[in-house]
């Protein structure tokens, strides 16, 4: 009786969970998201707040409907909120970029201009040593 129980129990959290958390939660999400412009998506002192409810508004859900939180489908509806909305973002928050080229050319030129004087120097000692002995 009590596996039938806990069978019932979950199914009933699948199909009308999701449902809910879609309906009630995402859709405050997508607004609150329109609200912020697209470039700030991934600057986390803007999104935090935001994500912050929705995961609050995800486990209120859960605890409302007696359903356990998390879940498999809360797994998969983050992993769908993060696929759209957060895609580009790297792991400090911040879209990745080449470094600008005043920045990034005297790490490239002084290495080879080094390389290139050292090798310079050796092949000059070794003649000069050579005319020695």
């Amino acid at each position: 009786a009590i596996a039938v129980n806990f069978e019932n129990i979950c199914f009933a959290c699948s199909s009308t969970y999701e449902y809910a958390i879609e309906e009630f939660c995402l859709a405050r999400f997508k607004l609150d998201m329109e609200v912020l412009d697209q470039h700030h998506w991934c600057n986390w002192e803007d999104t935090v707040e935001l994500y912050g409810e929705l995961t609050n508004c995800t486990y209120l859900v859960a605890l409302k409907m007696n359903c356990f939180w998390p879940n498999r489908l809360v797994d998969e509806f983050f992993i769908q909120v993060h696929r759209h909305y957060f895609h580009d973002c790297s792991l400090t928050g911040r879209l990745l970029r080449d470094p600008p080229n005043r920045v990034l050319g005297p790490f490239i030129v002084v290495p080879v201009l080094i390389t290139l004087l050292m090798t310079a120097l050796v092949v000059w000692r070794s003649k000069r040593s050579e005319g020695i002995v």
